[in-house]
């Protein structure tokens, strides 16, 4: 672990749960695993603040436990988990992804399952019918029957998988709640991850209607109580999400968007069919596909392509001949079996983003010079000049601008023991395991600017912003009640015209900062696929 990840993970769980869970959570990343006690002496934190911010945690997925060094008998450590702090930089694009797979409804359960780590089923379902229904004009309400059949096809797909059971002696309970938090590992049968149970749940989702003296307050808790004692078949059965199945699918749509970048739009749905076709049957950490006949894939293909079995054949050749090897062919050159190269598609897709990272920061001419060695693997500096095409002069001013930052490494090769110099070879040459791990960090280090930009940019417009909510919020109570349009037009004028300008101006640069993160994040996504297949 780098002090880059360690970094980027306080900001995140600092804006995401707060400054103590934030100092706990950096704590066990820095020293590993601790007990409570020597957890709660070294932060100098109470036992209370320790446990709740560690209930936090363990709810999330974030933290893991078990057998301290003195064995079953002593007490329990605790250790935090660096790259499920970090997923949290993937949580618009999590959200996104099941917004445009399975609409609004699909959109909200995942976005229920983020911010509470682990629900249950029914929770889950009510929680986003009550949403909708809020959302609904004309008295409408959600039935609950819709969202439920959304949260089923979210499982059947492996999007949502079940919370693995632990034991009694397992079990950590919230202060502040009534749900247990479980750690978070692997089930023991992979059928089971995806069991949903019979849930006795029926009506239709509840508008909420705001009223005073604490009324609200008082039906809410009203609310909360009948919720317990209902009974709905699913009680003990949390569900969380699955993000290896998410991480498979934004590394097929990388490899779907290479191919039709590369060729054209009708082999990539070819591609396409063949990854959604063993999605679920492959493992995550798989080399490549499942072998699929041409008649397979053929018979998969949506009859809107209007791709005959003669073009297909041509289509597959065309990828199997294809320099980037995204697809293979295995068995007997008569028929054979097709697959698409998992880590060879992610070796590839990691070539092209550090090409495009020197290119960005250091030039077409030294992007080319990369790409030669890339290609070339040691090369003198003549005959770097040479193949480039480059002067002299220049192309050795590339060359250590580019060996000072690592990006290109200088392998001497003696031909005598004494190492002189006039007796020795220095070959350039490119690593692109070392280099992808450098970019990585560097990406870390990226996000993490951004992310204190950014606050950095809400703290200094703190006044504006609560100023604009208040209004914001007089605006929608007045609404409610009907009130005159004269009437809020006066409220509206309380933000001046130079206030409106710096708000606007302010919500421009929040946007520009959010869409870096998800850049960023993006390449992140594809490098660390690219080393973790290339290690494994």
């Amino acid at each position: 672990m780098t002090a880059q990840e360690v970094r980027l993970c306080s900001l995140l769980l600092r804006e995401h749960f707060g400054e103590v869970v934030e100092k706990v959570g950096v704590h066990l990343l820095r020293s590993g695993a601790l007990n409570l006690r020597v957890l709660a002496h070294e932060t100098s934190l109470s036992l209370d603040l320790v446990k709740k911010s560690l209930c936090v945690l363990l709810q999330h997925g974030m933290c893991a436990y078990g057998p301290g060094r003195r064995g079953p008998g002593g007490p329990t450590e605790y250790r935090t988990k660096c790259e499920r702090i970090l997923y949290m930089l993937r949580y618009p694009r999590y959200i996104y992804t099941a917004k445009s797979l399975y609409g609004d409804t699909g959109e909200l359960v995942i976005e229920e399952l983020l911010q509470r780590g682990q629900m249950t089923m029914s929770s889950v379902v009510r929680t986003v019918a009550d949403r909708l229904t809020q959302n609904m004009e004309d008295g409408q309400s959600m039935d609950y029957s819709e969202v439920t059949n959304a949260f089923s096809s979210l499982v059947e797909t492996h999007f949502v998988q079940r919370c693995p059971p632990v034991d009694s002696s397992g079990e950590t309970t919230s202060s502040d709640s009534s749900s247990t938090t479980t750690q978070t590992s692997q089930p023991e049968s992979n059928s089971d991850c995806y069991k949903i149970p019979q849930v006795h749940l029926t009506g239709r989702g509840k508008r909420r209607r705001s009223s005073e003296d604490g009324e609200t307050d008082n039906r809410s808790a009203k609310k909360a109580k009948l919720e317990k004692s209902e009974v709905f078949g699913d009680e003990g059965i949390c569900w969380q999400v699955n993000f290896e199945r998410f991480h498979l699918h934004f590394r097929h749509q990388a490899i779907i968007g290479a191919v039709a970048s590369k060729l054209d739009q009708t082999s990539s749905e070819i591609v396409r069919t063949m990854l959604r076709m063993s999605e679920v049957t492959t493992p995550a950490n798989a080399a490549q596909t499942q072998a699929l006949s041409a008649n397979e894939i053929f018979r998969a293909l949506p009859s809107s392509y209007n791709i005959g079995r003669p073009i297909l054949d041509q289509y597959l050749t065309l990828l199997v001949d294809d320099p980037m090897e995204f697809v293979a062919k295995t068995g007997d050159s008569g028929g054979g079996m097709y697959v698409v190269n998992l880590h060879r598609a992610l070796a590839n897709l990691a070539r092209a983003t550090l090409e495009s990272v020197v290119q960005e920061r250091f030039g077409s001419r030294s992007a080319r010079i990369f790409r030669l060695l890339l290609r070339k693997r040691h090369l003198e500096q003549k005959q770097v000049e040479d193949f480039a095409m480059i002067p002299a002069k220049e192309a050795k001013d590339m060359l250590y601008t580019l060996l000072s930052e690592n990006l290109v490494q200088l392998q001497e090769i003696p031909k005598t023991p004494d190492h002189a110099p006039s007796r020795t070879f220095y070959l350039y040459t490119v690593n692109q395991l070392p280099t992808a791990r450098l970019l990585l960090q560097n990406c870390y280090k990226a996000v993490g600017n951004l992310i204190e930009r950014r606050l950095f940019e809400t703290k200094e417009n703190k006044r504006h912003l609560e100023k604009s909510q208040r209004i914001e919020a007089i605006l929608a109570s007045l609404q409610a009640t009907g009130a005159e349009q004269a009437q809020l037009a006066e409220v509206e004028e309380m933000i001046t015209a130079p206030e409106r300008q710096q708000l606007e101006a302010l919500r421009h640069h929040i946007n520009k900062l959010d869409s870096s993160e998800n850049q960023v994040d993006e390449t992140i996504f594809l490098l660390e696929s690219y080393i973790n297949s290339a290690t494994r």
